[in-house]
């Protein structure tokens, strides 16, 4: 066996992608899980609080919107910031940045005093969700090794959806039975804060290290993680198959994404991303509201959608187990269209059974697909530039998601008493649309992200 300083950049990602198991402390994965858990949690929570918060401080139910459009364009451009401080200074200092933003902002918006200082502050928590969920995703996907890379991107993801499903346990504990409730869904979203306190101690990307050539620092995460694997194995690892070296540009991080064969790409991604945040940003901003008009109390709506959240954690832990198993992109597509379909059901049938039954399997395949989708989307880029080509696919992606509760509520209202229906035959379209782009994206299911990268050839359509 070579010995460490022996080894080259090519043979130091050779002997990481040859480990099939996780190679790292569990508590890598308790990190980042526990940081990715509550900043899912304050996607969602301002959607359950909304009911409350709009009659405190006297705001139409059409300017309901603005907080999960703040939010959203904070996420746009936290994750573009971060991201580019994420490539050009580590993974460690974009996930640490990141947790700091949104922790601040969960805090200020549970004491904002008007209307005006709530929207502002849950702009900001919107760039640390952003920024979160760009690093991780850049992260997870160059520390797995390549046989695994689907499966611990899954996982990670398990948390994060779990984030979704404790919000309305959480909601119906405080929201209706308290009126400063709302106030203490959003400190429960700062809570995510405490894992600064471990989030220094988790080791740095080596394939960042290697494009900032920092060879003996890449080197030496590699070896203790292949200790790791081989005391987790009881063996020896097998001989790595030397790969393909990916080509390091020293160059502006977002300039190489405007390059072939990252520009295509980077384009259909974009659009995907777009057209899937139309659809489930406005069933996750604007359900337990759309119910509520319904003639369903804010109790019973926030019943449904607990119960029906059963199906987040199911979904991930279905994208944890069969990440790697077949091409991610027919995954995806597979997932979506349960999505659409579930959509439909609930829209044109609003029975409560209905409404179970349909949004379980709607909560399902969200965290089905999403996370597969965030797995594709790093893969489609380079080390160089990953974390900046996530932030400009789904962060920027999120334009779609700040419209979307605006164009359901205006499919809503402009449809009157078939309004509610049209609302979400409006997100199950958008959905689709996000479906019937998909297969043009690139192959990378257990691939070593270097092979991908290698092959210049390779187009958009894979």
């Amino acid at each position: 066996m070579a010995t460490t300083s022996q080894w080259s950049g090519t043979e130091v990602i050779s002997r990481l992608d040859r480990i099939p198991v996780w190679p790292y402390p569990v508590s890598v994965l308790w990190v980042i899980g526990i940081g990715y858990l509550l900043a899912f949690f304050d996607i969602t929570n301002v959607g359950f609080g909304l009911p409350v918060i709009i009659k405190q401080f006297h705001i139409s139910a059409a300017a309901s919107a603005i907080p999960i459009t703040a939010s959203l364009l904070g996420y746009i451009l936290g994750a573009y910031l971060n991201s580019t401080l994420a490539d050009l200074r580590g993974r460690k200092v974009g996930i640490i940045s990141a947790t700091i933003l949104f922790t601040v902002g969960s805090v200020a918006t549970a004491v904002s005093f008007d209307w005006t200082w709530l929207v502002i502050w849950r702009f900001i928590t919107g760039m640390g969700i952003g920024a979160e969920i760009a690093a991780i995703s850049a992260y997870m996907s160059e520390m797995s090794p390549a046989p695994i890379r689907g499966r611990f991107t899954g996982w990670a993801n398990v948390f994060a959806f779990s984030g979704f499903a404790v919000v309305p346990f959480v909601a119906l504990a405080l929201v209706p039975h308290f009126s400063w409730g709302w106030r203490g869904l959003f400190v429960v979203g700062a809570l995510g804060g405490l894992t600064l306190f471990w989030s220094t101690h988790i080791a740095e990307s080596p394939r960042w290290l290697l494009a900032h050539h920092r060879e003996e620092e890449a080197q030496a995460v590699v070896r203790a993680a292949e200790q790791l694997a081989e005391k987790k194995l009881g063996h020896a690892l097998p001989q790595p198959k030397i790969l393909a070296d990916e080509t390091h540009v020293q160059q502006f991080p977002t300039s190489a994404l405007f390059k072939p064969p990252y520009i295509g790409r980077l384009f259909l991604l974009l659009a995907i991303w777009i057209f899937i945040y139309l659809s489930d940003y406005a069933w996750l901003g604007l359900a337990p509201t759309f119910l509520v008009d319904k003639g369903y109390s804010l109790s019973n709506s926030i019943v449904f959608l607990l119960v029906t959240g059963i199906g987040y954690p199911v979904g991930a832990l279905l994208a944890a187990w069969l990440g790697d198993q077949f091409e991610r992109k027919y995954s995806i597509v597979t997932g979506v269209l349960v999505w659409v379909v579930g959509l439909i059901a609930v829209g044109t049938v609003p029975s409560p059974a209905v409404i179970y039954i349909a949004g379980f399997f709607l909560s399902a395949a969200l965290t089905f697909f999403f996370p597969l989708l965030y797995a594709l989307t790093a893969e489609s880029f380079s080390t160089h530039a990953r974390a900046s080509g996530v932030a400009l696919t789904d962060g920027v992606g999120h334009v779609g998601g700040a419209l979307a509760p605006i164009l359901a509520l205006a499919a809503y209202g402009a449809f009157g008493a078939s309004g509610f229906m049209m609302a979400f035959f409006y997100m199950a379209v958008t959905g689709l649309i996000g479906a019937i782009l998909l297969p043009f994206g690139i192959a990378a299911t257990r691939k070593s992200l270097e092979m991908v990268h290698q092959d210049s050839s390779q187009t958009a359509s894979g």
